[in-house]
């Protein structure tokens, strides 16, 4: 029998240290806790409890896209996978394993992605998985990864603990079709300026085809908000919904996701008035992701209006998009760059929860509260990265930011130091600087490892 687990029942069992949430931070959490040589319980709720968003029960399960951003390291995503990749990082080192052609960036089959990563934790021999929910915050050292998502109860107890209200936005995921249901007569394989391999299939659309498309766009039914929802209905720029961009004006996509720079239709040879790209989802190139397509129609009126863009005529819709609340906490009230709570030093927070957004920033915060929940239960000194890391600049933003205008932040290279000395005009040249700051003082920090996946 299952049945939700309160704190005093978590209480009765042997000592743990207990993660709460078994997504992308909650696994990296559960894994760098034990590879410290403690055991840790790692809770998921999944598939006692669903969740709005997630489809199966598999650990770390990717609910939006399947790419975790750019692969170079002279970017600010790519640097931070990197970073992550020498502190040992069991989900990016999984990411890698299970990538899938994405150009420049790096893409995973999430099927095979969630499956290993969740055999990964259950084979771990100093690792528990229970599927119970908690309703409760959890006594001794705990982190909490339980995500945008988090259960309607132990919302309310972290709400009454912190004293605060949540903060909340809109997060929307992106159709998935089938590749053999394509119009390979139109569709074209290529990326932009024909950097990397050409692994985006491109719809091209023409001026008199964009403009019938982007007005049935504007047009269409999109799906009921709860009561709540509507309340509280606030977008976040990173996850706007395709309908919403093209509300604020007819070439809004073109400028955006469609924009149709750097791709040339090898039928015409010029470049198209718009482009919708697609992403291949799977190994095999089966399953390919509506780029930028994040969307809360309702299902009947997504095939219907996708279906109007050359190509897609004939599409078959293995994923429909959907649109679900977000939480996020208020981060600078309430964290330390540590990850630790103020009020409780021996609670830890990590993932889109702290106010990160997108799947490296989880894996991020999931590896340091793990790492420094491990370190407080063996009474080691706790991590605080340097600031010239992407990892560090990061926890120390969202644990200093301005609180009364707080709002979920990527990795990029505007929160970091300036660099010292005279000003560098070219932003390749100066990204690379960052990049070879960022490594440095990482490696000085004598963190840096190679993660065991066996």
């Amino acid at each position: 029998m299952t049945y939700p687990i309160d704190s005093s029942e978590l209480s009765t069992l042997p000592p743990t240290i207990h993660v709460i949430g078994g997504g992308l931070a909650g696994t990296e959490a559960a894994w760098q806790i034990a590879e410290a040589g403690l055991r840790v319980t790692l809770w998921e709720m999944r598939p006692v409890r669903r969740s709005p968003a997630h489809h199966t029960d598999q650990l770390a399960e990717l609910v939006c896209s399947n790419s975790f951003g750019a692969l170079a390291t002279d970017r600010a995503a790519g640097l931070l996978k990197e970073e992550l990749r020498q502190l040992g990082s069991l989900v990016i080192g999984m990411a890698d394993r299970h990538a899938v052609p994405a150009g420049g960036a790096l893409a995973v089959d999430r099927a095979m992605f969630s499956q290993a990563l969740t055999a990964a934790i259950q084979n771990h021999p100093r690792i528990t998985l229970r599927r119970q929910e908690v309703t409760q915050i959890p006594e001794g050292i705990a982190v909490l990864c339980t995500g945008p998502l988090t259960s309607d109860a132990l919302a309310a107890a972290l709400q009454a603990f912190t004293g605060l209200d949540y903060l909340s936005f809109f997060d929307a995921s992106s159709p998935i079709v089938t590749g053999e249901s394509l119009n390979r007569e139109v569709v074209f394989s290529a990326s932009r300026y024909d950097k990397g391999e050409a692994a985006y299939l491109n719809c091209p659309l023409t001026e008199t085809e964009y403009e019938r498309f982007w007005q049935a766009l504007v047009e269409a039914e999109q799906a009921p908000l709860k009561a709540f929802e509507q309340e509280e209905r606030s977008f976040f720029e990173g996850c706007l919904p395709i309908e919403e961009m093209a509300r604020r004006g007819k070439d809004t996509l073109r400028f955006g996701p469609l924009k149709p720079v750097g791709l040339v239709d090898p039928r015409t040879g010029s470049r198209p008035h718009a482009v919708v790209q697609l992403r291949q989802e799977d190994k095999a190139g089966q399953l390919w992701n509506l780029v930028g397509f994040q969307t809360n129609l309702k299902w009947g009126e997504q095939q219907r209006v996708f279906r109007l863009i050359p190509g897609l005529e004939k599409a078959e819709f293995l994923r429909m998009g959907v649109m679900h609340r977000n939480t996020f906490l208020n981060a600078p009230q309430l964290l330390n760059p540590t990850l630790q709570f103020r009020k409780r030093p021996s609670l830890f927070a990590a993932g889109q929860l702290v106010g990160t957004e997108g799947y490296a920033c989880a894996v991020a915060g999931g590896w340091l509260a793990g790492s420094n929940a491990a370190r407080l239960a063996l009474g080691l000194p706790l991590i605080q990265l340097p600031p010239e890391t992407m990892m560090g600049s990061l926890f120390q933003f969202i644990s200093s930011a301005d609180p009364k205008h707080f709002q979920p932040m990527p990795a990029n290279f505007g929160i970091l130091p300036e660099l010292q000395g005279h000003k560098i005009r070219s932003k390749a040249e100066r990204y690379g600087r960052y990049r070879d700051r960022a490594l440095a003082a990482l490696a000085a920090t004598g963190l840096t490892r190679q993660v065991q996946t066996a």
